[in-house]
């Protein structure tokens, strides 16, 4: 049990899409995390390889422990937003993320304050709730199931309680989250899940979200193993930029062949993950669009800390800007 190898999986699911048989192998990788940290061993192991030393699991924890909250001071003042109502916007962890990774200028928050702005555009007045918590995406997948449940009980009792119907997130762990392991344990949940640009573009096509836009430009899109492999959402995200005047082009490995982005759980941020990491960039750079849309920030993350400090190629090779997905489109429309 004091093996590390069980920590270098990064459950991209490249296997399980893969395999003839069907194997959830990243399923098989999580629940011997747990029996790991059941016994006690995990601690050691978990932190190798993470520059971050545990420091966002460490405040996961301290959400599922801690009662009050002041989580809402990041909206802006000319954003509306609601304490109830149909549509839900789960933040997720994007301000906390902000905190650890302040020294990166991502702006990581930002993503949050695009996604508000574009459900206002579409008509939509959010709830936005001080009660949320993390979805607990990381402590999941390091095999601390208990403190997942507490943040799972909370998460659900915040949206039960502030009436929604639909509830709609920008980062694909959390989706992948609450449709997949909230719902593995707790059954069928009230309300609707879904991702911002399956959102959108269902607004689009009805009518309330205007896409028209003078401005043209060419991305890539980088698939997150989250949305993608976990979740197969591969077309609409697509779909919602071309409708907004956008052209994609597509790297060598896209949708379900798509190159992970080497970390998962910020537990394998090591040599190998970097290796991934200049890979997935120097498929972007030779598209030749003018920058790589990553739709998951923990890819924005790890995909700029792999060109942010020296490397071992050429950095023409890997010189692409890379942008949120939801900020970018925010941008795009002038929101």
């Amino acid at each position: 049990m004091e093996d590390e190898d069980i920590w270098s999986c990064i459950t991209c699911e490249m296997c399980n899409v893969m395999c003839p048989y069907q194997v959830d192998y990243s399923e098989f990788i999580r629940r011997m995390r747990s029996e790991v940290t059941i016994l006690g061993g995990a601690h050691d192991a978990i932190i190798t390889e993470c520059p971050q030393g545990g420091a966002l699991q460490s405040m996961m924890r301290i959400m599922a422990a801690t009662q009050e909250q002041n989580r809402l001071s990041w909206i802006p003042k000319d954003v509306r937003y609601r304490s109830k109502g149909d549509v839900f916007y789960f933040t997720g962890c994007l301000p906390h993320m902000d905190l650890i990774f302040n020294d990166r200028n991502l702006n990581l928050t930002n993503t949050a304050v695009s996604a508000l702005r574009l459900l206002n555009k579409a008509g939509i007045e959010p709830v936005v709730s001080n009660e949320e918590v993390c979805c607990g995406h990381d402590l999941n997948w390091v095999g601390d199931e208990e403190n997942f449940e507490k943040l799972m009980k909370r998460n659900i009792k915040a949206i039960k309680d502030s009436g929604a119907k639909t509830v709609v997130f920008t980062c694909p762990e959390g989706l992948r989250t609450f449709e997949i392991d909230y719902q593995d344990i707790q059954g069928d949940l009230d309300f609707d899940l879904m991702h911002i640009s399956e959102f959108l573009l269902e607004r689009a096509k009805e009518g309330s979200l205007d896409l028209t836009t003078e401005n043209r430009s060419t991305v890539t899109f980088h698939d997150s193993c989250r949305l993608g492999r976990h979740l197969e959402i591969y077309d609409p995200p697509r779909e919602l930029l071309e409708m907004a005047g956008v052209k994609i082009i597509e790297m060598e490995n896209s949708k379900e062949k798509a190159t992970c982005c080497g970390v998962s759980a910020f537990v394998t941020c090591g040599a190998a993950a970097q290796q991934m990491q200049l890979e997935r960039m120097k498929e972007a750079k030779r598209t030749g669009a003018d920058a790589l849309l990553a739709v998951c920030p923990k890819c924005r993350i790890h995909l700029d800390c792999a060109v942010s400090k020296e490397i071992p190629c050429d950095r023409s090779l890997v010189d692409i800007p890379i942008e949120d997905y939801t900020s970018y489109l925010a941008r795009h429309l002038g929101v």
